[in-house]
Formats: C-alpha cells, structure tokens, sequence
C-alpha cells in the first residue's frame, strides 16, 4: 500500500506557513488565530461604544455600528495585507469623543462636515507615509523613549482595565481612588470589581504554568464567572445603572434597520450641501466656504496630530514587546502599516465613523506571540462575523477583558530593565514618557512629553549630550510646543 498524503489541514498548514513566514517568525497557525481571538475579544467594545457616542451627535446608531465593523475589518485587513503586521485598525476611542462633543455638539458643525475633515486627514497621513516623513518620526526616537512607550503604553492598558472593571474609580477629593466595598453595591459594581481581580489571579496562575493561550482563556473564564455569579444571585443586573445581564443574547434582530442606517451616512463625506455651521440652533455658514476656513485647519490638524502619534506610540509599543525591531530600532514594513492606517482613515470617513486608528489592545496578541498578519486576517474576518453575531460580543462585560489588559501591561513593563536610567538625558524623558500615558489619558501626550523632555535636557546638557538630538526631534519639539501654546 502506499502511504496516506498528507491531509487538507496540512496542505493548508504548509501554504499558511509559507505564505505568511510562520516558522521563520517562531510562531504557528494556532497561536496566531488565538492572538486574533483575544485582540478581538478586547476590542469588541467599540462596537458598541462608536455607535453610542457618534449617535449623540445625530449619527444613526445602527449604521455606524456596520460602519465600525467594516472598517475594522478593512483597514485591519489592509495592516496584514500591506505591512504583515498583528496590528488590528478600528475607530479609535478619544477620537470619536472629540468628533462627536467638541466639533459638532461644542463648535456646532454637522457630522458630514466633521467626516470631511477626517477623510482630508487621512489623504494628508497617505502623502505623508508615502514620501516616508512619518517613518522617519518613528525612526528618529531614541530607543529609550521607545522602550518607554512600551512601558507607558503597558501602564496605559492596565489603568484601563481596572478602571473598567470598577477596581479604580474617579474620585473628586483624590482624582482616583480604589473602589470602596463598604459604601458600593456589592451586586453591581462590587461583584464586577470582585470578579475581575479573580480574572486577574486566574490568568496569572494560567500565565505561570504556562498554559498557552492563558490570556484569551482568561476573558471567558473570567466572563464565565461573572455567568456564574448571576446564576447565583450574587451579581443582579441593573440596566438603568449600567450594569447588563451577563448570558449573552442569542436572539438575532433584524438588521434591515441597521442596513438602512448605513446607506444614508455612506458616502455623506462628500455631500457638501450638508457641510453646514450652526450657532444657536441657526445655521450661519454652509457649503464648501467651509473647508476653506481657519477652523476647519484646525479641527483637522487636531485629528492629525492625535492620531499620527496614537499610531506612531502604538506601533512602537508593539514592535518593542514584539522583539520586532532591528538592531538600528527600526521596524520593517513600517512604511506599510503606516499607509494602511491612513487608508483606513480615509475610507472610514467613507463609510461612515471617525478617525480610524492602530488600537492599542493590538499589544494582547503580541504578548501571546502574534508575529504575522495572519492575527490581523483573523481579526479582520470576526469583525465581518460580528455584524450578524454582534449581542454576543457586545454582551462581553468590560470587566472580563480587565484581567487581560493588567496581565499584558505587566508583560509589557519588562521594556524598561534596557533604559539606561543612570543617565538623565535618557532617563528622566524615559520616565515622563511612561508617567504621562495612564495620567494624560493619552499615548500622544506621552509621546510629547518624552520628546520635549529628552531634546531640552540634552540640548542644555553639553554639546556631546546636544549632538544625540537628531533635527528631526528638534522639529517636533518645537511642533509639540507650538501645540501645546495655540491649541
């Protein structure tokens, strides 16, 4: 007899791998579908999020919830596809809060003439990747700023899971606090907060016996607890608070609705009779003469310079837990997911939502061992999944991917034993760098306090110290400055 060839899921296996360069990245199928799995899972909330917030501003919230996930599988897509990168593309939070609050409810501009802003920014990110200009910002940072970006980054991450969580809290007297069992509703956010630091210990545990996948088997194990916690009586579910039954909701609506929603923001970035500026519930200004104005510079540039230094601190923060970097600290196919975040920008605009960003929560699966854009084509693909099975995954409680975020910001801090903090031109910045992220609330400002810092520090350090500056960070300080003064 001859010997059985090998099978369909091995031919399959082989082209993977070939194609994608797995062996040679030191990683396999499993732990990138995995690595796709889990990045998902912590990004799934902005499907429901972006609707809500760009809603307020008169936005139909069933057509910006397709809008989110097709443009998170596109522009995620198009990071595997032009730059091989597990980096996931989505509408990027803070971004929407300033498109919806301060340029149309706050300044009083339509939502179509706030996408025409976003689409504009993004054609000027393109220009921009294409002549190389934002490659050279990555690749002029210091590589203890980088190495601080991935720590700053890692803090960033985990203040966001505990806050989520319910574990840290706003507080007026102390700006932050941890959450107090004694004056809380131990059924609400009491048993979030509880259930959540189990998450914790369990994938840490997990973490320590080296079970692969710990991180992704920890948001359900965790989620899987809080199911239990309601059965049992000891989580009651209070809607008008917030707090949502944990089963997810098996029931599929009908999405003719949210179809139809879509259809009347798609494509609107160029209808310029809907370009309108109002004041007092009046309109004063309308049509093109508004691209033309000092404001709309300055809502753009607004957008831009958050949104190429969310990008540049992410990838950055990526490629060093990654090990991505080359011996020069710079990161191949850069130029690629540079371009690929842009486009995302743009068609996103299309489409309908905000600016569209590289998501931090990318980090999630690096740390379980992503190293291709087979991560991304995973993602991309649950995105597409998510629009028919969307009351699953927005039935994920925020305190189940708590742990995750704290598990993979502790991994993450292992980037500072390589800063050199003996010595304070490096250090000091070093430090600011991760300071500023979980404090200003964001990865640019940690990225402009670490550059201003490190430019002044050894430009008034000595002339040996001065020639460490490149002229390109000397530029951006004086960018970062200028920001920091006029706007």
């Amino acid at each position: 007899m001859h010997p059985a060839g090998p099978s369909i899921k091995d031919i399959i296996a082989q082209k993977l791998d070939a194609h994608f360069e797995l062996t040679k990245n030191r990683t396999s199928v499993r732990t990138e579908v995995l690595a796709g799995l889990s990045t998902f899972l912590l990004c799934a909330y902005i499907l429901a999020v972006n609707p809500s917030i760009l809603g307020d501003c008169g936005m139909p919230k069933g057509g910006v919830f397709i809008a989110t996930a097709l443009i998170g599988a596109v522009g995620t897509f198009l990071m595997g596809l032009l730059a091989k990168l597990p980096v996931a593309i989505a509408p990027g939070m803070g971004l929407n809060a300033f498109f919806a609050y301060t340029v149309c409810l706050g300044m009083g501009f339509s939502w179509q003439y706030a996408l025409c802003t976003v689409f504009v920014e993004g054609l000027i990110f393109l220009a921009l990747s294409l002549a190389s200009v934002r490659e050279q910002i990555f690749n002029c940072i210091p590589m203890s700023l980088k190495r601080a970006l991935s720590a700053g980054i890692g803090l960033f991450i985990a203040f966001i899971g505990l806050k989520g969580a319910g574990i840290i809290r706003d507080d007026p007297a102390s700006l932050l606090s941890m959450i107090n069992f004694h004056n809380t509703d131990l059924h609400t956010e009491g048993a979030c907060a509880v259930i959540a630091f189990i998450g914790i210990l369990l994938t840490g545990i997990m973490l320590t016996r080296k079970i692969k996948g710990a991180i992704l088997y920890g948001i359900f194990l965790t989620w899987g607890v809080g199911i239990l916690a309601q059965v049992l009586g000891l989580y009651i579910p209070n809607p008008a608070r917030g707090f949502y039954s944990l089963y997810p909701d098996l029931s599929f609506e009908d999405y003719s609705a949210a179809f139809a929603s879509f259809g009347s923001i798609f494509g609107e970035v160029f209808n310029a009779d809907a370009y309108t500026h109002t004041e007092n519930g009046v309109v004063v200004e309308q049509g093109l003469s508004l691209l033309l104005s000092s404001t709309f510079f300055v809502v753009m540039f607004t957008f831009f310079f958050s949104d190429l230094f969310d990008t540049i601190g992410t990838l950055t923060g990526v490629a060093v837990a990654g090990k991505m970097l080359d011996k020069n600290g710079r990161l191949p196919n850069i130029r690629g997911a540079l371009c690929a975040d842009s486009l995302a920008t743009s068609i996103g605009a299309v489409f309908g939502t905000s600016t569209a960003t590289s998501f931090v929560e990318s980090v999630c699966g690096i740390s379980m061992g992503a190293r291709t854009g087979l991560t991304a084509y995973v993602f991309s693909a649950l995105m597409l999944v998510s629009i028919l099975l969307a009351p699953v995954f927005i039935a994920l409680p925020s305190f189940a991917t708590a742990p995750s975020l704290v598990i993979v910001g502790f991994m993450m801090m292992a980037s500072i034993k390589d800063i050199a903090w003996e010595d304070p031109t490096d250090g000091i910045p070093a430090f600011l760098t991760i300071l500023a992220m979980p404090l200003c609330n964001s990865i640019a400002e940690g990225i402009a306090w670490g550059v201003i810092s490190y430019t002044l520090l050894n430009c008034l350090s000595g002339s040996k110290n001065a020639a460490k500056v490149s002229v390109v960070m000397k530029v951006l300080t004086v960018i970062f400055l200028l920001r920091y003064i006029f706007i």
